[in-house]
């Protein structure tokens, strides 16, 4: 099975997270991840040399391949995701097609356009993986799963190329919060990892957002508007008046880069009550205690204001960013590990910010020092997701250098 018929097998299981499963604490959140699951440990029984296959009643996938050479080599992980996005909840229907230029129409009315996806150009002439513009692609990640296991096979097959051990772990749920990677909690798993999640070719990712949240709950009065001057306290305005406290240009739709934001996630209710849910994020510490601090005294300061039963609220992190452990001798060495295999496969490396959160962020905080490579995937979350064929076989071609430069040298 080639790396093309992987991902393209993959991507008709639906895998689709369940977000009220998931906040009910229900892991995996839907059948389809234990599916999916399921199918990529028959493959990996199917391999020579695999040993400690195991699918955990929580959906997670491990597996080992023993090192084949003599040597006191660091064990390497690498990581992907079983999970796609709730933005669109239906069955995928990849299609792979050979570009030639300008738009591509996906079907459904819906067309990827050259004008908003300009790195379309980079693929002039490659195949390309594409939606029917009803669903996501499911690269995100899907990609992952396909370039690792691709990688597996050739390791597995060419039993001359030297390696240390090496181990894989597909987790569930990563796109509620990074549900699975916290579950996984297994810090002797390996001395360093990577993820495969987002990001188009040569994009390297070794910081993200230091990240929590706030539920902020505003206790009102409801009354009938017949009587209700002096009566009504309106959560609804409550929450306006609120929110209006927070400076209207540290948004995710007014930053980028580096910068930090608040994002007012959520708002439910009525005149009685209303809940608001803030995602905050920051790339450094400092800048994130301030965050959270601020939010911290406009609910003081809306205390005072409206009285101390007019709201009550909840502040809690969510994963840190993965830099705070990349600077110790093993993060450094996965990062060069990185930089060498992009080198040697021609690839240039873009290092990016990611300005959002990835199961490595939570492996590398519980022992695991872990950055993250490209998928050569675009677009996620959306119907306009696309995968470059060459992008993906590169991604692979990355995990295999990389294990492959850990058992270079002489016999330690």
């Amino acid at each position: 099975m080639d790396i093309k018929q992987r991902f393209l097998g993959y991507t008709t299981i639906n895998t689709t997270t369940n977000q009220k499963a998931g906040a009910a604490g229900i892991m995996p959140s839907s059948p389809g991840q234990i599916e999916l699951g399921k199918r990529i440990v028959g493959e990996l029984q199917a391999m020579k040399g695999l040993v400690d296959i195991e699918q955990r009643d929580n959906g997670i996938v491990t597996a080992t391949l023993p090192a084949n050479c003599a040597g006191n080599y660091p064990t390497v992980a690498f990581f992907g995701h079983l999970d796609t996005s709730s933005e669109h909840t239906g069955d995928t229907h990849a299609t792979l097609i050979h570009y030639q230029g300008g738009d591509i129409a996906l079907g459904n009315g819906a067309v990827l356009t050259l004008k908003d996806n300009p790195d379309l150009n980079d693929y002039l002439g490659q195949e390309i993986f594409v939606t029917d513009g009803t669903s996501l692609l499911g690269a995100d990640d899907k990609a992952a799963i396909a370039a690792i296991m691709h990688a597996l096979h050739v390791l597995t097959t060419d039993t001359t190329i030297r390696h240390g051990e090496v181990k894989v772990a597909f987790v569930p749920d990563e796109e509620q919060g990074l549900l699975g990677a916290t579950a996984f909690n297994t810090p002797d798993f390996a001395d360093f990892g990577y993820t495969l999640d987002c990001c188009g070719i040569g994009e390297f990712v070794k910081e993200n957002w230091n990240a929590g949240g706030a539920v902020i709950t505003f206790h009102g009065q409801s009354a009938h508007p017949m009587n209700s001057k002096g009566n009504l306290k309106n959560s609804l305005l409550m929450a306006h008046d609120f929110i209006s406290l927070f400076p209207r240009l540290e948004t995710p739709e007014n930053t980028e880069g580096r910068e930090g934001y608040y994002w007012m996630k959520k708002l439910e209710g009525n005149s009685a009550q209303t809940v608001l849910n803030i995602d905050i994020r920051d790339f450094t510490k400092e800048g994130y205690s301030q965050r959270k601090i601020f939010v911290e005294n406009a609910c003081q300061s809306f205390l005072n204001l409206y009285g101390e039963q007019s709201l009550s609220y909840k502040i809690a992190d969510r994963y840190e960013n993965v830099s705070n452990y990349l600077e110790n001798d093993l993060g450094q060495q996965a990062v060069q590990l990185a930089e060498q295999a992009y080198a040697s496969n021609g690839i240039k490396m873009k290092v990016i910010p990611m300005r959002g959160g990835y199961d490595g962020a939570v492996f590398s905080a519980n022992g695991i020092p872990c950055p993250n490579i490209f998928t050569g995937a675009h677009n996620f979350h959306s119907i306009n997701e696309y995968l470059p064929l060459p992008s993906l076989i590169a991604a692979s071609n990355v995990v295999q250098t990389i294990i492959t430069q850990i058992a270079q040298g002489d016999d330690q």
